[in-house]
């Protein structure tokens, strides 16, 4: 069936004067017979001629605020599909309407959000992103749960609370997930919108704060035990490898350490383990190689199970380090490389070793705590699996180097890796450049990587490379 038919495209308004006739040509490029209502919020420049102008009709908000003016667009709707588009994007592509529409007439969605190649913006990372995680969690994997562009049923949007104010789509990502609605959230490129002044930026938190928590009161899961578990969440998202994708694009060269045994004498667990008097547990299952990983690492988390959190940090923190691990980071980062830790264990230990060693980011897998102690169950960090490697089911430190890759140009960037056990072959294996440091077994003495004695020999290497 023809768009025409089908869709109707709403898009809000408020002095948008300088986008919103380049918004519409967008839409009436993709689909020329669609009707495009523009709901003006009172501008007062010249948003409702050039609206006009464009092709589009527009009507008065009855009500100040983007959520009302939503509303009163979906009051004019006579179609099955609605498309929600903001007023201030800019390089939308051409097969905008396709992509948002696709899974609707397809039958596999009711409700599709945008996700687009634009890093979230302060309130979704830094307000949005971190309630989800604690109120809604199974929702917390959609890059922009704060996004304007929204695609859905006429009917499911019907039944839908909207706000007045900037909570608004992410209440509706919320409502229709309550409800039982298919959700999605499809790729649409690389967008450019305004940025917004600190004073807006706040209402706004505010606003999708708000949102977000009377919606986790009313579905009972509004406690103030979950306001204990903000810390790990924020915890958490500094291990996501969104947090690391930012730092990129001002670096060409990224060198990754294995934490156990190459940052730090010993492991992790062992130690913790010896602390907790969890040794003869912990023996059972730390280097079974009959058993499946994923199976290991559950068995391992079991360990642990009732221990408080500030056990993992205090012994993390105790950790002997690796002589000269400090000082060989530094001397990478002072010429511009970007240091990671990678590690098989917990986050809540990686960041911190990370911190010691003034590394700029870890990649762990999380321990999940509930009011502060372990529930002894781990959660894989999405950054170990990635879908074009050979087994995408397989958690493997070179899937970390795969994503690396995924985010810069192609061939710009130059992966270094040091590791001292058998899970870091994969990662050396997949490396520019691979170091072992006193390796734990004889495989690792067979590769084409170097091996070494001190974490020294590393930067000498690397930054000796870089001169020649």
């Amino acid at each position: 069936m023809e768009n025409k038919h089908n869709l109707t495209v709403l898009i809000p308004a408020l002095n948008e004067e300088r986008q919103i006739g380049d918004v519409i040509a967008v839409v009436r490029r993709q689909a020329p017979d669609v009707e495009i209502i523009v709901i003006d919020d009172g501008s007062i420049d010249a948003t409702i001629e050039r609206a006009e102008a464009a092709g589009a009709r527009v009507v008065t908000s009855t009500l100040l605020g983007k959520g009302a003016s939503m509303v009163d667009g979906l009051n004019l709707v006579q179609t099955p599909w609605v498309l929600y588009l903001d007023a201030d994007l800019g390089g939308l592509r051409g097969d905008l309407i396709e992509r948002m529409t696709g899974p609707l007439a397809e039958g596999s969605a009711d409700l599709v959000k945008a996700r687009f190649s634009r890093s979230g913006g302060r309130v979704t990372e830094l307000t949005a992103k971190p309630l989800l995680r604690v109120f809604f969690p199974e929702l917390a994997h959609f890059v922009q749960p704060l996004g304007g562009i929204i695609a859905g049923t006429t009917a499911l949007l019907r039944t839908l609370t909207l706000d007045d104010d900037y909570g608004v789509d992410v209440g509706i990502l919320i409502d229709a997930h309550l409800k039982g609605a298919r959700v999605v959230e499809v790729e649409i490129g690389e967008i450019v919108n305004d940025s917004q002044p600190l004073d807006r930026l706040s209402l706004m938190a505010q606003q999708v704060s708000r949102a977000i928590m009377h919606r986790a009161k009313a579905s009972n899961r509004f406690s103030f035990e979950q306001f204990l578990e903000l810390e790990e969440v924020e915890r958490q998202s500094r291990g996501t490898f969104e947090r690391v994708a930012r730092r990129l694009a001002s670096a060409d060269k990224v060198a990754l350490f294995d934490m156990d045994g190459t940052l730090i004498e010993g492991r992790f667990v062992e130690t913790m383990a010896k602390h907790s008097g969890r040794e003869a547990e912990l023996a059972r299952w730390l280097d079974r190689h009959d058993i499946d990983a994923s199976t290991r690492s559950d068995s391992i988390a079991q360990v642990f199970k009732f221990v408080h959190q500030r056990e993992f940090v205090r012994v993390a923190r105790e950790l002997p380090l690796r002589e000269d691990a400090v000082d060989a980071i530094k001397r990478l980062r002072r010429e511009g490389w970007l240091v990671g830790v990678v590690s098989d264990s917990y986050f809540i230990a990686a960041d911190i070793v990370r911190r010691r060693v003034f590394a700029d980011f870890a990649i762990a897998h999380f321990m999940s705590f509930g009011n502060e102690i372990s529930t002894g169950t781990v959660r894989i960090n999405p950054a170990f699996r990635h879908g074009d490697s050979p087994s995408p089911e397989l958690v493997s430190k070179a899937n970390v180097l795969r994503h690396l890759r995924d985010q810069a140009r192609p061939g710009s960037l130059f992966i270094a890796a040091i590791g001292d056990n058998l899970n870091d072959v994969p990662m050396l294996a997949g490396a520019d450049a691979g170091f072992t440091i006193a390796p734990k077994h004889e495989d690792l003495r067979r590769g084409s990587w170097r091996e070494v004695q001190r974490l020294s020999e590393v930067s000498d290497a690397l930054l000796s490379a870089a001169t020649t």
